[in-house]
């Protein structure tokens, strides 16, 4: 595997492509004007407690109240200890250091938790739990033991806090894990020396940028470079790599050609490709993909595949083929919770087993949390991706002022016939001398042409005269009856 990342600097937004054998694998928009939240660490006040639901609602200065379960409360417990209520542990109006661990989405407010957890370029710091973890994509149990060995022996026994060794410390040395752990420490302690001074609710810590945290989080042993497309954007990385990320400093490179680097690369392709519903397919198959609030839903057709033997072969290598594709569509549209994807029917037990396994190893490169079922028997496959920021759409678009997101709008007929059930309503409750229809084009040429009979009648049973001004600028469900 060779992967490349590309970042795109404007004063409004960031914007990182990750790049993998020449398609785009992962697409992360940051703006200036509305950054994530997770990870920024806040002095919240408790403002509601409720027992019923084992919660209690946070204010930490942002525009809606934050929520935090009992499960998200860390508590030092002893062995045979039961976790205690949380009505025992939170009462109105108290101060309490909170993270963000999801970010608001919808109407729903952030997630908190009071277990900080502190990412540094090696290791993971847990200021408040003593213990040694190893990140799960370091799959040699070997490797593992290790590694908790060697940081066993590092952390000194007077330390009050715990480390999660990352994937990028799995070569690294003694020194280079010391000095994480020393610039964790500090972080920590400005954290609580902010928290005495300042008033709740405040921010207290805020999580590095999508620019910074690309040469923290995103380089791995397959990244070939790091493509950035501003001057200063690339001194300021590269004087926080020499400092913080010194082995990614050599990857480091800036783009200064006439042509937009994304353009070059055909990553502004890619993005208005992840905003469609429907996503063709190399062998002639689509998929259609429909987001909503509860579920995504994906549904894979044929097409016009017919390029093998018979049916069987044709739905078998479709749904191949589309679970490669909807694996590398779930990373760019950032899609989140419970998503249906409803493959061709396939007859074969094998084939079924087949595009599982497919599906599997496409999924294996996600980085993102996820639990995939076999077919159910309606022979759909479900799954969940866990939530941990805004989907592409959500963050690029809004909702359709003419259709309020249902995808479709009413036919002008239906209009028209509205219309004349609203004209009699308002005819029966006002004495007007005369009634004008304010609608779109299309509407008004429904009451000119097939529809003239009807609105002639209506006109002569409520015995005032009708008429018709046709508005260009209404959108299709629009209209307005004025009474004159």
């Amino acid at each position: 595997m060779s992967e490349e990342i590309f970042i795109n600097f404007t004063p409004q937004e960031t914007r990182v492509a990750v790049i993998d054998q020449g398609s785009v694998q992962e697409l992360h928009i940051e703006r200036t004007a509305s950054r994530g939240l997770v990870g920024n660490i806040y002095l919240g006040k408790v403002v509601r407690v409720l027992p019923g639901m084992q919660s209690a609602f946070i204010d930490v200065g942002l525009e809606r109240t934050a929520f935090l379960h009992v499960a998200d409360i860390y508590e030092p417990r002893t062995n045979g200890d039961s976790p205690r209520p949380i009505e025992r542990i939170l009462h109105e109006g108290q101060s309490l250091i909170v993270q963000v661990i999801k970010d608001p989405i919808g109407s729903k407010g952030a997630r908190l938790s009071t277990q900080m957890s502190l990412a540094g370029r090696l290791l993971v710091y847990l200021p408040k739990e003593k213990h040694i973890g190893i990140s799960q994509r370091i799959g040699d149990e070997a490797g593992r033991e290790a590694l908790r060995e060697r940081l066993a022996q590092l952390v000194p026994d007077e330390e009050s806090g715990g480390f999660i060794v990352r994937t990028m410390a799995e070569n690294a040395s003694d020194e280079e894990l010391l000095k994480d752990m020393a610039y964790l420490r500090k972080l920590w302690a400005d954290i609580e020396a902010r928290a005495q001074i300042r008033p709740a609710p405040s921010a207290i810590y805020c999580e590095l940028s999508l620019g910074l945290r690309v040469l923290r989080d995103f380089v791995n042993p397959e990244t070939q470079g790091i493509v950035i497309d501003s001057r200063e954007n690339f001194q300021a990385l590269r004087t926080f790599a020499e400092t913080y990320t010194p082995d990614v400093v050599p990857l480091l490179a800036h783009y200064g050609g006439d042509r937009p680097l994304f353009d070059l690369h055909g990553v502004e392709e890619e993005i208005q490709k992840a905003l469609a519903r429907r996503v063709d397919l190399k062998s002639g198959g689509y998929l259609i993909f429909d987001q909503t609030e509860a579920m995504t839903t994906i549904d894979v057709n044929t097409g016009g595949f017919v390029g093998v033997r018979n049916f069987d072969d044709t739905v078998f290598k479709t749904n191949l083929e589309a679970a490669q594709a909807i694996a590398r569509q779930l990373r760019l549209r950032n899609l989140g919770g419970i998503i249906i994807i409803d493959f061709i029917d396939m007859d074969s037990d094998e084939h079924r087993t087949a595009v599982l396994a497919e599906f599997n190893k496409a999924l294996s490169s996600d980085h993102t949390r996820l639990t995939v079922n076999g077919f159910s028997a309606l022979g759909l496959v479900e799954m969940t991706r866990k939530r941990t920021r805004e989907s592409l759409a959500h963050i690029l678009c809004e909702e359709c002022p003419t259709c309020g997101g249902r995808g479709e709008v009413k036919t002008a007929r239906t209009v028209a016939y509205e219309i004349l059930r609203d004209l009699l309503r308002e005819a029966r409750q006002f004495n007007a001398r005369e009634y004008r229809i304010l609608a779109g084009v299309p509407v008004i040429d429904v009451f000119l042409d097939e529809e003239s009979q009807g609105l002639a009648k209506l006109s002569d049973f409520i015995g005032k005269p009708v008429s018709l001004q046709a508005e260009p600028s209404y959108a299709p469900e629009q209209y307005d009856i004025v009474l004159l």
